[in-house]
């Protein structure tokens, strides 16, 4: 008998019993090591979270890294003992949207740790077409937080970065400060991350940005930008203010994703004009593609995403209320980057 970090429903959470897993055809029985734990997961604790994202009760975790237990029948190219990562959304593969490859745009949402069991327990089903074996070389805990690297980098390919371009980005959460680490593989010029908190600047500038900076343009703490502005400019924060600032910092010609999430019905202003005769072209992303997770595999397997700096908190499953804190309380006065659960 394992045990689960289970939500029965809003506001209710707890640690339960749970039942050995056997996998069925084209599955594999998946022992977590370590678990990621982010602020959708405190809106799923909340009841925030649409109810058509989520079936309760659930059990969290759809950042994972773990070791293969056993495969189910007519499983081929993973072996028990295979250390794996695997991605979240579960694709029907048939529909338009998987054909043209957009899995993340599958007519069917399916997904772990909202709609079917997560990986904060002692065992996670998982279809064997979603996950993905690492080399010996590859750290379990930094692979956990290969999920969101697969989100940001999703959204930033859309822009298609070039080598010698002015970047920014807006936000010092996890995600902002791992757009950061995956922008510095194009080479830019400069890369400056604006967030909140000054204590985030030491994380920044480890994971690769050149700059940081906790003021704005349009503040008095600001000067005017050189040269107009930056070329490319994620938005990692998901607030309208958030957005605003993406705008004011993008030149003309400039790009501007939009990744973060402010929730339902919360609405952002720009200024129409500013955009239209800045000749601005928008993207937003959703979620990530099975390519786009199969490309940050490739990188993590490569070794040339080093997230380590990143995790800043890490708690054993059954100190899952200290790790929710943490995310939600910001963890301390000092940086706080990446927190996780050992499995």
């Amino acid at each position: 008998m394992g045990e689960a970090l289970v939500i029965e429903s809003p506001g209710c959470i707890g640690i339960r019993p749970a039942a050995a897993l056997l996998p069925g055809p084209g599955e594999v029985v998946v022992r977590p090591a370590h678990v990621g734990v982010c602020g959708t997961d405190l809106e799923l604790l909340d009841g925030v979270v649409d109810p058509a994202y989520v079936k309760y009760p659930l059990v969290p975790g759809h950042e994972w890294s773990g070791v293969v237990a056993a495969c189910g029948p007519g499983v081929s190219g993973v072996s028990a003992g295979d250390r794996v990562i695997g991605e979240g959304i579960v694709p029907c593969r048939v529909c338009a949207s998987c054909v043209r490859g957009l899995t993340n745009l599958c007519v069917t949402y399916d997904e772990l740790g909202f709609t079917r069991a997560g990986a904060a327990a002692s065992e996670v089903l998982v279809p064997a077409s979603l996950l993905h074996v690492l080399p010996d070389s590859v750290s379990l805990p930094e692979a956990a937080l290969a999920e969101p690297c697969a989100v940001a980098w999703r959204g930033i390919g859309r822009a298609v970065p070039r080598p010698g371009e002015r970047t920014a980005v807006v936000g010092d959460g996890t995600v902002g400060l791992i757009a950061a680490h995956l922008l510095r593989l194009f080479s830019p010029a400069s890369l400056v991350v604006y967030g909140l908190r000054a204590a985030q600047e030491e994380l920044a500038l480890t994971l690769g940005a050149t700059g940081f900076s906790v003021s704005f343009p349009g503040s008095s703490a600001s000067p005017v930008l050189p040269g107009g502005g930056f070329d490319l400019v994620v938005e990692a924060a998901g607030s309208p203010a958030a957005v605003e600032r993406a705008f004011r910092l993008v030149r003309r010609g400039g790009r501007v994703v939009l990744l973060g999430l402010a929730g339902s019905g919360v609405n952002a202003a720009f200024p129409m004009d500013d955009v239209v005769n800045g000749d601005l072209a928008l993207f937003a992303s959703f979620g990530y593609t099975s390519a786009a997770f199969g490309e940050v595999a490739g990188l993590l397997a490569a070794g040339r995403l080093r997230l380590g700096p990143l995790i800043t908190h890490r708690f054993p499953l059954a100190s899952y209320a200290e790790a929710y804190e943490a995310l939600r309380s910001g963890g301390s006065a000092g940086p706080r980057g990446k927190v996780i659960l050992d499995v």
